[in-house]
Protein backbone atom coordinates (compact mmCIF):
# COMPACT_ATOMS: atom_id res chain seq x y z
CA UNK A 1 0.00 0.00 0.00
CA UNK A 2 1.32 3.41 -0.93
CA UNK A 3 -0.17 6.64 0.38
CA UNK A 4 0.31 10.04 -1.24
CA UNK A 5 -0.74 13.07 0.77
CA UNK A 6 -1.27 16.46 -0.83
CA UNK A 7 -3.04 19.77 -0.35
CA UNK A 8 -0.91 21.44 2.28
CA UNK A 9 0.26 25.01 2.05
CA UNK A 10 0.34 28.42 3.64
CA UNK A 11 -2.95 29.90 4.79
CA UNK A 12 -3.99 32.81 6.97
CA UNK A 13 -5.62 32.24 10.31
CA UNK A 14 -9.33 31.65 9.87
CA UNK A 15 -8.81 30.15 6.44
CA UNK A 16 -9.41 26.68 5.10
CA UNK A 17 -7.49 23.88 3.40
CA UNK A 18 -8.43 20.44 2.17
CA UNK A 19 -5.90 17.68 2.39
CA UNK A 20 -6.11 14.59 0.22
CA UNK A 21 -4.53 11.18 0.61
CA UNK A 22 -4.58 8.85 -2.37
CA UNK A 23 -4.02 5.18 -1.69
CA UNK A 24 -2.90 2.38 -3.93
CA UNK A 25 -4.29 -1.10 -3.62
CA UNK A 26 -7.52 -2.85 -4.45
CA UNK A 27 -8.81 -3.16 -0.91
CA UNK A 28 -8.98 0.50 0.09
CA UNK A 29 -12.59 0.01 1.15
CA UNK A 30 -11.42 -2.22 4.00
CA UNK A 31 -8.84 0.24 5.35
CA UNK A 32 -9.39 2.37 8.40
CA UNK A 33 -7.75 5.70 7.57
CA UNK A 34 -6.26 8.28 9.87
CA UNK A 35 -4.77 11.73 9.74
CA UNK A 36 -1.98 12.61 12.13
CA UNK A 37 0.09 15.76 12.50
CA UNK A 38 3.43 16.74 13.93
CA UNK A 39 3.74 20.36 15.05
CA UNK A 40 7.24 21.91 15.11
CA UNK A 41 9.24 20.53 18.01
CA UNK A 42 6.46 18.24 19.16
CA UNK A 43 5.50 14.61 18.80
CA UNK A 44 3.14 13.33 16.16
CA UNK A 45 -0.48 13.28 17.28
CA UNK A 46 -3.79 11.93 16.07
CA UNK A 47 -6.12 14.35 14.31
CA UNK A 48 -8.99 12.32 12.87
CA UNK A 49 -9.94 8.80 11.86
CA UNK A 50 -12.52 7.32 9.52
CA UNK A 51 -13.24 3.62 9.64
CA UNK A 52 -13.96 1.44 6.65
CA UNK A 53 -17.59 1.56 7.71
CA UNK A 54 -17.65 5.36 7.91
CA UNK A 55 -17.37 5.86 11.66
CA UNK A 56 -15.36 8.96 12.50
CA UNK A 57 -13.32 10.17 15.43
CA UNK A 58 -11.76 13.59 16.05
CA UNK A 59 -9.34 14.81 18.62
CA UNK A 60 -10.90 17.49 20.81
CA UNK A 61 -8.89 20.38 19.42
CA UNK A 62 -10.29 19.96 15.88
CA UNK A 63 -13.90 19.01 16.63
CA UNK A 64 -16.30 21.27 14.80
CA UNK A 65 -13.55 22.62 12.53
CA UNK A 66 -12.17 19.58 10.68
CA UNK A 67 -14.05 16.94 8.71
CA UNK A 68 -12.64 13.63 7.58
CA UNK A 69 -14.26 11.84 4.66
CA UNK A 70 -13.48 9.18 2.12
CA UNK A 71 -14.28 8.43 -1.50
CA UNK A 72 -13.83 4.72 -2.00
CA UNK A 73 -14.30 5.02 -5.76
CA UNK A 74 -11.21 7.24 -5.86
CA UNK A 75 -9.24 5.42 -3.14
CA UNK A 76 -8.90 8.75 -1.40
CA UNK A 77 -9.43 10.13 2.08
CA UNK A 78 -9.85 13.84 2.73
CA UNK A 79 -9.39 16.20 5.63
CA UNK A 80 -11.33 19.44 5.30
CA UNK A 81 -9.84 21.97 7.68
CA UNK A 82 -11.74 25.15 8.49
CA UNK A 83 -11.15 28.01 10.93
CA UNK A 84 -7.45 27.26 10.98
CA UNK A 85 -5.26 28.78 13.65
CA UNK A 86 -1.55 28.86 14.38
CA UNK A 87 -1.78 25.75 16.53
CA UNK A 88 -2.76 23.77 13.45
CA UNK A 89 0.65 24.42 11.89
CA UNK A 90 2.24 21.01 11.41
CA UNK A 91 3.26 18.34 8.97
CA UNK A 92 0.16 16.27 8.30
CA UNK A 93 0.39 12.54 7.63
CA UNK A 94 -2.19 10.07 6.45
CA UNK A 95 -2.04 6.47 7.55
CA UNK A 96 -3.81 3.22 6.80
CA UNK A 97 -4.87 0.38 9.05
CA UNK A 98 -5.69 -2.57 6.79
CA UNK A 99 -7.17 -4.69 9.54
CA UNK A 100 -10.69 -4.78 8.00
CA UNK A 101 -12.36 -3.88 11.30
CA UNK A 102 -15.42 -2.31 9.85
CA UNK A 103 -16.43 0.26 12.47
CA UNK A 104 -13.18 0.54 14.38
CA UNK A 105 -11.40 3.87 14.65
CA UNK A 106 -7.78 3.16 15.57
CA UNK A 107 -6.34 5.84 17.84
CA UNK A 108 -2.70 4.76 18.22
CA UNK A 109 0.08 5.14 15.69
CA UNK A 110 1.16 1.54 16.24
CA UNK A 111 -2.17 0.38 14.82
CA UNK A 112 -1.35 1.79 11.40
CA UNK A 113 0.79 -0.21 9.01
CA UNK A 114 1.20 2.30 6.20
CA UNK A 115 2.08 5.99 6.19
CA UNK A 116 2.17 8.76 3.63
CA UNK A 117 5.07 11.13 3.23
CA UNK A 118 3.49 14.13 4.96
CA UNK A 119 2.31 17.51 3.73
CA UNK A 120 3.16 20.80 5.40
CA UNK A 121 0.39 23.07 6.66
CA UNK A 122 1.43 26.51 7.86
CA UNK A 123 -1.08 28.92 9.35
CA UNK A 124 0.00 32.53 9.57
CA UNK A 125 -1.48 34.79 12.22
Amino acid sequence: VQLQASGGGLVQAGGSLRLSCAASGRTFTTYNMGWFRQPPGKERELVAVISSGGTTYYTDSVKGRFTISRDNAKNTVYLQMNSLNSEDTAVYYCAADPSSRWYYTPRYQSEYDYWGQGTQVTVSS
